[in-house]
C-alpha cells in the first residue's frame, strides 16, 4: 500500500468474525494483525485499556506492525480511572517502558478520562502531562467540557498550549439507530452521548467515529468528516480517524467506505489494499 497522508483504522484487529468479509477465511488469530496492517495503517489501542499485554506479546506486535504503522495505545484504566493522575505517573512510565519495543508506532498515547473527571481535576491533568513529557491525546467525557463555557475553554487552552490533542468522539450515528439489537443497546449504554468537538491542537488531530450498524445510514454523519479530514490534510496535518460499529463486525467495511469517500474528495489518494477472501461472502459483507 502506498503511504497515506493520514491514519485510518478500527478499534482492534482481533475479530474472528472478520473472516466472513475481511480476513482470508483460513487466517489464524496470530496472523490477524499482520493481515490488518496490510490494509490499515493504524489501530485504536482499546486492548491496553483493559489489560496490559505481556512483554512477549508486545514483541510479537512489533514484529507484525510495519514501521509507519500507528498504535494509539490507551493508558490502562487503573491509571486513567484510578484516582489523582499525578499519583499514577510511576505506573504510566512503567506502561511506556512496556511498550518500548514498538518505538514511534505508539504515537500518541491515549488518556481516556472518566465522566467523573471534571474541571476541578484539571490541575491533575496538567501535572500528569507536564511530568510525563510524551505525545499524548486526551478524551474527556464530563459534561462541563461540552458546554461551550469557561471550563471547556480552559481545557482547550491548556491542551493547545502543550500541543496535546483533544480526542473527538462522534457517537451521533450510533445514537440515531433505533434498533433493539443487543449489540446496539450495549454500545449505546457504554458510549457517552456527547456532541462532537473537532479539534486540531497539533499536526495530528484525533477522531473516533462510532457508526450505525447499517453502513448506508452513516452517510450524513460521515460527510462532514470527509470534508474535515480532507481540509486537515490540505493544511499539512496528519489526522487519525478510527471507525467503529455497534459490535465492530462491520468496522472494516465502514473504514473502507470512509476512505472511498475521501478518495473522491482528494483525487490521487491511494486506495486501500484488498485481502484475498471468498468472493461471495465479500460482496455480501460490503452491501
Amino acid at each position: 500500500m502506498s503511504p497515506l497522508p493520514y491514519f485510518i483504522g478500527c478499534p482492534s484487529w482481533s475479530e474472528n468474525a472478520w473472516r466472513d468479509d475481511f480476513y482470508p477465511q483460513d487466517a489464524r488469530p496470530p496472523d490477524f494483525l499482520a493481515h490488518y496492517a496490510q490494509v490499515f495503517n493504524a489501530v485504536e489501542g482499546n486492548t491496553t485499556f483493559y489489560a496490559r499485554p505481556a512483554p512477549n506479546t508486545v514483541e510479537r506486535w512489533a514484529a507484525s506492525m510495519p514501521e509507519g504503522f500507528r498504535f494509539t495505545a490507551k493508558f490502562p484504566r487503573d491509571i486513567s480511572h484510578g484516582g489523582d493522575l499525578r499519583e499514577q505517573l510511576g505506573a504510566a512510565e512503567d506502561f511506556c517502558r512496556l511498550l518500548q519495543p514498538l518505538g514511534p508506532r505508539v504515537t500518541p498515547l491515549w488518556l481516556q478520562l472518566p465522566s467523573s473527571f471534571g474541571p476541578h481535576r484539571l490541575p491533575e491533568l496538567v501535572g500528569f502531562l507536564d511530568t510525563l513529557q510524551r505525545p499524548v491525546a486526551v478524551e474527556v467525557r464530563n459534561g462541563a467540557f461540552f458546554a461551550r463555557g469557561a471550563e471547556e475553554r480552559l481545557l482547550n487552552n491548556l491542551l493547545r498550549e502543550r500541543g496535546v490533542e483533544r480526542i473527538c468522539l462522534d457517537p451521533r450515528a450510533l445514537f440515531s439507530c433505533l434498533s433493539q439489537a443487543p449489540a446496539v443497546l450495549h454500545a449505546q449504554a457504554k458510549k457517552p452521548r456527547v456532541p462532537p468537538r473537532p479539534a486540531a491542537f497539533s499536526d495530528a488531530p484525533q477522531v473516533r467515529f462510532i457508526g450505525h450498524p447499517e453502513l448506508a445510514a452513516n452517510e450524513p454523519f460521515l460527510t462532514p468528516w470527509v470534508e474535515k479530514v480532507a481540509l486537515w490534510i490540505e493544511e499539512g496535518r496528519t489526522p487519525y480517524i478510527f471507525l467503529h460499529t455497534a459490535d465492530n463486525l462491520r468496522a472494516p467495511a465502514l473504514a473502507r467506505r470512509f476512505h472511498a469517500r475521501l478518495m473522491e474528495r482528494l483525487p490521487g489518494l491511494p486506495s486501500l489494499m484488498e485481502l484475498p477472501r471468498a468472493p461471495e461472502t465479500t460482496q455480501l459483507g460490503l452491501l
